[in-house]
Parts: structure tokens; sequence; C-alpha cells
């Protein structure tokens, strides 16, 4: 549905730009946002590089089951339903601290990793579980201490102070957080 907002919004920005003599102006744009999105992409890369490299150093040293241990208490609150030593809880925490670390790239897989484990404690097949139903809402809104991909952007546009985003975004992304899981809670005690 919204690839054909996209299109139609594009193409009346076409046709409008035909019909007031901008066409030569649509074309040059169209260039000029190509180049300028290669060169964002390749900037992109380098920082996506860094961090996933900087996560991988921070596996291999034990510091990611050290963040998993310090939140095991609190995802064992929020996933009762799924055992201590379950595969996905450990897929679970690794999501949480990667969306802590602002690495939206790595914590994908693992959330998918931790639905697919979800999925295989799930009874009923046909629809998602409580627990698969919070981790959605967890990673959705997770809270985020260091937008790494963020200060990536805006590094990449040259910002002069591309971390001064921090200290908003841990409060906006723990706002939200909290109000995803409480309106989770709320929800299942209200389909009981």
């Amino acid at each position: 549905m919204l690839d054909f907002l996209w299109c139609g919004l594009l193409l009346l920005a076409v046709i409008y730009a035909a019909v007031s003599g901008n066409i030569g102006l649509v074309t040059e744009a169209a260039f000029t946002a190509a180049e300028e999105a290669v060169t964002l992409v390749i900037g992109l890369c380098g920082v996506i590089c860094l961090w996933m490299g900087l996560l991988r150093i921070a596996e291999e040293a034990g510091l990611m089951q050290a963040l998993g241990r310090l939140l095991s208490p609190l995802i064992r609150r929020l996933f009762p339903s799924v055992p201590k030593s379950h595969p996905a809880m450990g897929a679970i925490v690794m999501n949480v601290s990667a969306n802590l670390l602002g690495l939206g790239n790595a914590a994908t897989p693992m959330g998918l990793e931790a639905m697919r484990h979800l999925q295989e404690l799930n009874p009923d097949k046909q629809s998602a579980s409580p627990a698969m139903v919070t981790l959605l809402a967890l990673n959705t809104a997770a809270i985020t201490l260091m937008p790494t991909m963020v200060m990536g952007l805006r590094m990449a546009a040259g910002s002069e102070a591309p971390a001064a985003i921090v200290g908003a975004t841990a409060l906006s992304s723990s706002i939200g957080m909290a109000f995803a899981l409480a309106l989770d809670a709320a929800l299942r005690r209200k389909g009981r």
C-alpha cells in the first residue's frame, strides 16, 4: 500500500514538473540525490563496520555476556513463560543489548532468532504468544543509550556535534519503551 502511495507522489511530482516546465530540475535533482546517496552509504558502511567490529570484540571479550547477566533478571520478569536456559532467552538478551547500543542492524537477526525460538515454545502456531508480543514491543520501542546509526548519519551529513543527541535519544527511547511495556502488560491483563 505504501509503495503505491510513494509511486503516486513521485508520478504527480514529475507530471507537475513537466507541466510547469521544470522537468530539467527534476532530472538534475535525481542525479544529485543519487550521487549523495552513494556517498552517504559509503560513509555509513564505515560506521557500521566500526560498530559491528566493536560489538564483535565486546562479544569475544565477554562484555555482551556480562551485559546479558546484568539484564537477565529484568528479561526473565518480562518473559516468565520462557525457560531460563532456553536459547530464546540468550537471543532476547543479545537483541536488547544490541538495541541498547543503537545497533539495529545487529539487533534484527538476533530478534528474528529469538522469535524463531519463541515460536518453538508457542503452543498455538497460528497466533503470536504473549512472549512474542512482548519481544515485538520491546524491540520496536527499545531503549537506546548510544544511537550509533543516527550518530553515523549525522557524521556523514557533516554535523559538528554528532553525539549531541545522546541524552535526548536515551530519554525519549526510555519513555517509549516504558510506555510500550506498560501497554503490553495492560493489554495482556485485559486479555486474560
